[in-house]
C-alpha cells in the first residue's frame, strides 16, 4: 500500500481507465452490455474513493479497478435471470492480476480502438458520435461533455441516451469497420476534444489537466500507429504533442496562468517537440492538407521560436486565415483575433471579435469577454475593458483563470 491517498489521486488515475476498463469489459462480454460496462467501472472508482480513503492505494491501482469492475460486472449478470446469460459469464475469465503482460496491453490497446470506431459509428448524428466517444472512451460526464460543446448538461444527456439505443436497436458491432473513412475524421474530433478540455480545464482549481492531455496524445498514438495511418491522424498527433510540450510552463509556481509570450521555454518538454515535429514531417509526406496540419503548423511556429521574440505572427495569422477557410468557427475567430492584434493592432482585432458576440455558442464562453477586455486596455478604454472582465469572470472557469481575470479586473479599475 502506498501512504497517501486522496480523491484528486483517484479521479486522476480513473480518468485514464475508465475508458480503457468499458471498452474491455465491453469486448468481454458483448456490446450488448455495453451500459453494464459503464456501471462496472463507474462501480469501481466508487469503491476505490471509499477503500483507498481507509486502507490507502494499492500498489498496482490500476489491476485493482479492473478486478472489482470485472467482479461487479460479473455478478449483476450472474443475478440475471435471463436466458443464455449464465452460460456467458462463465466463459470469461478471471480479471487482471496486473496490467503488464505484453497481450494483455494488446488486448486493451484492440478493445479501445474498437469502442472509439465503434461510438463513432456513420448512422450516428456527428454531435452524438462524438458526445459518445468522449464519455465511453474519455470517461467524460454529461457536464464535463456539456462544456466541451458549449451547450446545456440536458441536451447533451439527451443525446447521449439516444445514442446509446439505436446502437442498442441497430446492434452495433463492438469490432473495426472494414471501411474506416467515414468514422476517421470523427474519431480525432473525438481525440482532440479530449486533449483541448485537459489543456484548458473548464472549472476546477488546475488551469490544466495533464493526465488528461496525455491520454488523449496516447489514443491518438493508437490510431496512428494501428495500420491506420494517414496524413491528418499524423497531424493531429503533431499538434497534440506540440501543445502538450508548453503544459510545464503554462502556469508558475503558485499555479498561476502565464501566458505564452511570458512563458519559460527552458521548461517546455523536449522530448514532445521532438515528437511533434516528427509526426509534423511525417503527416506532411502525401498530399492531404487538413484542419489538423494547419493547426499543427501553428503550433509548430510557436515551438521553433527560440523566444516570444521571434515569433512571426504573420505567418501564424496567414495560417489561421486558411484554417478558418477550412474550419471556420467562432472559436477559431477569436484565437484569430489574438494574433490580429499582433499583427494589424487591438483596433482591427477587436472588429473582428465584437459580431462573435451574437454566436448563442460563445455565451458563457469566459474567453470572449477576456480578450475583448485585453483588446480594450490595449486601446486605454479601461472602463469598457472592466466590464468585461467582469464579464468573463461570470463564466465558468478554472481558478487560475479566474484569478487572472481578478488581476486584470483590478488593472483596468486602477487605470479608469
Amino acid at each position: 500500500m502506498t501512504e497517501q491517498s486522496s480523491p484528486v489521486i483517484v479521479e486522476h488515475l480513473f480518468r485514464r481507465q475508465a475508458g480503457r476498463i468499458i471498452s474491455w469489459l465491453a469486448g468481454l462480454l458483448g456490446p450488448q452490455h455495453l451500459q453494464l460496462a459503464e456501471d462496472a467501472a463507474q462501480e469501481a472508482m466508487l469503491r476505490a474513493l471509499e477503500s483507498w480513503s481507509f486502507h490507502g492505494v494499492p500498489e498496482k491501482p490500476e489491476a485493482w479497478l479492473f478486478r472489482v469492475a470485472h467482479n461487479y460486472a460479473i455478478s449483476v449478470l450472474r443475478r440475471d435471470r435471463k436466458s443464455g446469460e449464465l452460460s456467458e459469464v462463465q466463459d470469461i475469465k478471471a480479471g487482471p492480476a496486473s496490467l503488464d503482460h505484453p497481450e494483455l496491453d494488446e488486448q486493451l490497446r484492440d478493445d479501445e480502438l474498437r469502442m472509439v470506431f465503434m461510438c463513432c459509428h456513420p448512422d450516428l448524428p456527428e454531435n452524438a458520435r462524438v458526445a459518445l466517444g468522449l464519455q465511453l472512451v474519455g470517461g467524460f460526464s454529461a457536464g464535463e461533455i456539456a462544456r466541451v460543446f458549449l451547450a446545456d448538461e440536458r441536451t447533451i444527456a439527451q443525446r447521449l441516451v439516444r445514442a446509446k439505443r439505436q446502437m442498442r436497436e441497430q446492434q452495433v458491432p463492438l469490432s473495426m469497420p472494414s471501411e474506416l473513412h467515414d468514422r476517421l475524421d470523427s474519431v480525432l474530433h473525438v481525440i482532440y476534444l479530449m486533449f483541448s478540455s485537459g489543456y484548458a480545464a473548464h472549472s476546477g482549481e488546475e488551469l490544466m489537466r495533464r493526465d488528461i492531455c496525455m491520454e488523449a496524445l496516447r489514443l491518438g498514438q493508437l490510431v496512428a500507429g494501428a495500420s491506420l495511418a494517414a496524413p491528418r491522424v499524423d497531424a493531429l498527433v503533431a499538434l497534440m504533442a506540440l501543445q502538450a510540450a508548453r503544459l510545464p510552463a503554462r502556469t508558475d509556481a503558485s499555479g498561476d496562468l502565464v501566458l505564452l509570450e511570458e512563458q519559460d521555454r527552458n521548461l517546455w518538454d523536449d522530448h514532445l517537440i521532438g515528437m511533434g515535429f516528427y509526426f509534423f514531417d511525417r503527416s506532411i509526406r502525401g498530399n492531404e492538407i487538413s484542419g489538423w496540419h494547419i493547426q499543427a503548423a501553428i503550433a509548430a511556429e510557436y515551438a521553433k521560436a527560440k523566444t516570444a521574440h521571434f515569433i512571426c505572427w504573420q505567418t501564424i495569422l496567414e495560417n489561421f486565415d486558411h484554417l478558418m477557410a477550412v474550419n471556420p468557427s467562432p472559436v477559431v475567430a477569436l484565437n484569430r483575433a489574438v494574433v490580429i492584434m499582433k499583427v494589424h493592432g487591438a483596433e482591427a482585432a477587436l472588429a473582428e471579435i465584437l459580431p462573435l458576440e451574437a454566436h448563442a455558442s460563445m455565451r458563457g464562453y469566459y474567453l470572449l469577454p477576456a480578450v475583448k477586455g485585453r483588446l480594450l486596455m490595449e486601446l486605454g478604454r479601461h472602463a469598457e475593458a472592466a466590464r468585461a472582465f467582469h464579464a468573463a469572470l461570470a463564466c465558468d472557469c478554472s481558478q487560475p483563470e479566474r484569478r487572472f481575470l481578478e488581476k486584470q479586473l483590478s488593472l483596468a479599475r486602477a487605470s479608469e
